[in-house]
């Protein structure tokens, strides 16, 4: 636990130091998203490029029971990565105020999470398989997509703080 301490501490200080050139025009909130959200994604990104074009080598996955396009396998490569990270950064770094339970939290996320896999699926197969885009070009337009859906869910229903009384 100390270490996860020690690591959320060293992350706030980065995002902190970037964000004072900033701290005009973001509410830091929205800076610590862009942030940590950004880095996330920028992993996510490059997992699915590695797991598109060297793991997969752009081979269909026969799994016996369904074949799955390697576009598509390498999204739930870099699913399975980013999903706990992404949790672990907005619950610790970027909405620490919420008053929910962390389990409703996760839960909240993990629906948040599988609409964006909607959306992403439906992007990429759309771009890749009709309109003929690369596959990483399509990823990153609709992760594009899905920022601002996760922003505005994750700070209104994933990890909403209690509402301000104005008694």
């Amino acid at each position: 636990m100390q270490l996860l301490r020690r690591i959320r501490n060293i992350i706030n200080i980065i995002v902190d130091w970037f964000y004072k050139p900033f701290a005009r025009f973001i509410p830091h909130e929205t800076f610590k998203y862009a942030a940590t959200g950004g880095a996330n994604m920028l992993l996510d990104i490059f997992i699915y490029f590695v797991s598109y074009n060297f793991i997969l080598q752009k081979e269909v996955v026969e799994l016996g029971f369904v074949a799955i396009s390697p576009h598509i396998a390498a999204m739930l490569i870099s699913f399975s990565v980013t999903f706990p990270i992404g949790f672990l950064l907005a619950k610790y770094i970027t909405f620490t105020e919420s008053v929910l339970r962390g389990r409703v939290q996760l839960f909240r996320y993990g629906i948040t999470v599988g609409v964006n896999i909607l959306i992403n699926y439906s992007i990429i197969k759309l771009l890749v398989e009709h309109m003929q885009f690369y596959p990483t070009i399509s990823k990153m337009f609709a992760t594009g997509v899905c920022i601002v859906y996760s922003y505005l869910s994750q700070k209104h229903f994933t990890f909403k703080k209690e509402p301000v009384s104005t008694k």
